[in-house]
């Protein structure tokens, strides 16, 4: 039976049993219907109720499992929770340990990128601190170092492989050349040819020997990745060759670390600097030689001419000119070696014709010693530098012949723009060191000209108002002294003679 159905019938008969009093009072024949539907009822209702309690106990029953398996299932869920909260845990960790990892690789592509950077930078800078022979046996390692940075089609891994092969054979190259190092290859001889030879390092110095050749110390050539081979002079050359080709022998003892050994190949002096310049130092030391003579010459003129400056032979001049004593002061003149005096003794001595003219012409004879080496140094100052500019021009004529016919010949191309830089520089040398004098002599003759000028004016200025009309002037018997008048000829004399 339905439950539903069973308490619906429940409350009918609950209706029924209270309205069972207003029943009573009904006849005889409703009150036996009534008692026979509260019978009904009854039973009705009894089997209602058992009904109900089987319903419970079938419930009470069927209970008992669900609450098992509820408690099963909130046990499941409780432990898929801890389960959940586990995992969740371990993303949180797992996302920690992540980025943890992320930064550790991130140093480490910066400290792979720092060494990379290192091993870079030591493969570019390998070949300054090496000697430049040894490049003919590792320069293809530190070829491929250099390119391995600049090849993007090769991994960081093969490029850090590349590197470190390098950085390898260069530890070994520095164990090898501690304990002495041979290799083939080629150098240049001192007359600009290639041969082909056995070269042999010891610590800082290297040396090379050509079969049936001479051997010699290895020179860096530059802007030349063939070194130039120099021998060495007296017992130094002994046993060279035998050391380079058998690995043993006599090596000079250098402990400058090849310094010493380098100065003394490379050293030079003025003579093998003037041979390097070409034919065209010839003309050169030709006009160096002139302006220095030139130099000394004048600078022994000078010296002479301020020993023979005299301050009171001029003031005693200027007296007897002012006392009106002209013969005195032109006997003056005569005795006298300072020019100044002697050029206003000359003028006065021929007044009668022209003083000023006399002045001038005395002025300009004084000057014109004064003047003497000038124009020799005016033109060293301008030949100097023209014939360093043909030297250039012709050594640089003679390298790019070279440079359009053998090119295995690297001396000689630079032989020529040396003797090219050569001749320029000892050119301008000599313009710059004969400009100082030049100068300098110039200062001293104007110099001389303004004295020249100023004690001509004065004398002009003393002796013009015994000229003026009225004046009376002495006779020329009388203006001659005692033993007459001095003529020009024996004054022009005593004037030649007391010049340089």
């Amino acid at each position: 039976m339905n439950p539903r159905n069973t308490l619906s019938s429940l409350v009918v008969l609950a209706h029924l049993a209270a309205g069972r009093g207003a029943l009573a009072q009904e006849p005889d024949s409703a009150t036996t219907a009534v008692r026979q539907l509260s019978t009904s009822s009854q039973r009705e209702l009894q089997r209602s109720i058992d009904e109900l309690n089987g319903i419970r106990e079938q419930i009470a029953n069927e209970k008992l499992p669900l609450d098992q398996d509820l408690t099963k299932y909130e046990s499941l869920l409780t432990q898929l929770r801890r389960d959940h909260d586990k995992a969740t845990r371990s993303v949180d960790e797992g996302n920690l340990e992540l980025n943890s990892i992320r930064n550790d690789i991130k140093i480490r592509k910066d400290e792979l990128s720092y060494i990379a950077n290192l091993l870079d930078e030591y493969a570019r800078t390998f070949e300054s601190k090496v000697n430049v022979c040894e490049l003919q046996y590792i320069g293809n390692a530190v070829d491929t170092a250099k390119q391995a940075t600049e090849n993007n089609a090769l991994s960081a891994g093969e490029k850090f492989e590349r590197q470190l092969v390098f950085a390898n054979l260069s530890v070994q190259r520095l164990f090898d050349v501690v304990g002495g190092l041979r290799f083939p290859g080629i150098g240049v001889d001192l007359q600009g040819s290639v041969v082909k030879g056995q070269y042999a390092i010891l610590g800082p110095v290297a040396l090379f020997a050509a079969p049936g050749g001479a051997a010699g110390l290895v020179v860096p050539q530059s802007g030349s990745s063939k070194p130039l081979i120099r021998p060495l002079e007296g017992p130094l050359q002994l046993g060279l060759a035998a050391l380079v080709e058998d690995g043993e022998g006599d090596v000079p003892l250098d402990p400058s670390l090849g310094g010493a050994l380098k100065a003394l190949v490379q050293k030079t002096n003025i003579f093998h600097i003037f041979e390097k310049g070409g034919p065209i130092m010839w003309p050169l030391l030709a006009a160096s030689i002139l302006a220095l003579g030139t130099v000394l010459l004048r600078v022994v003129f000078l010296v002479r001419e301020g020993l023979r400056r005299s301050r009171r032979a001029l003031d005693e001049f200027f007296a007897a000119v002012q006392r009106r004593d002209l013969d005195g002061a032109v006997g003056v003149a005569k005795k006298s070696k300072d020019f100044v005096v002697r050029a206003l003794g000359y003028a006065l001595a021929h007044r009668e014709t022209s003083l000023q003219s006399a002045l001038l012409y005395a002025q300009a004879q004084e000057l014109k010693r004064f003047r003497r080496g000038i124009p020799i140094l005016d033109t060293v100052i301008t030949l100097a530098p023209l014939l360093g500019l043909l030297g250039t021009v012709t050594g640089m004529m003679g390298s790019f012949s070279l440079i359009g016919g053998d090119l295995s010949a690297p001396g000689a191309i630079t032989g020529g723009i040396a003797e090219a830089l050569i001749a320029t520089a000892f050119g301008l040398g000599i313009a710059i060191t004969s400009l100082l004098p030049f100068n300098f002599l110039n200062a001293r003759a104007e110099d001389a000209r303004h004295e020249l000028e100023s004690a001509s004016t004065q004398l002009e200025l003393m002796v013009h108002p015994q000229s003026t009309p009225g004046s009376r002037m002495p006779p020329p018997e009388t203006a001659g002294g005692a033993n007459g008048d001095v003529g020009e000829a024996e004054a022009f004399a005593a004037f030649a003679t007391g010049g340089s």
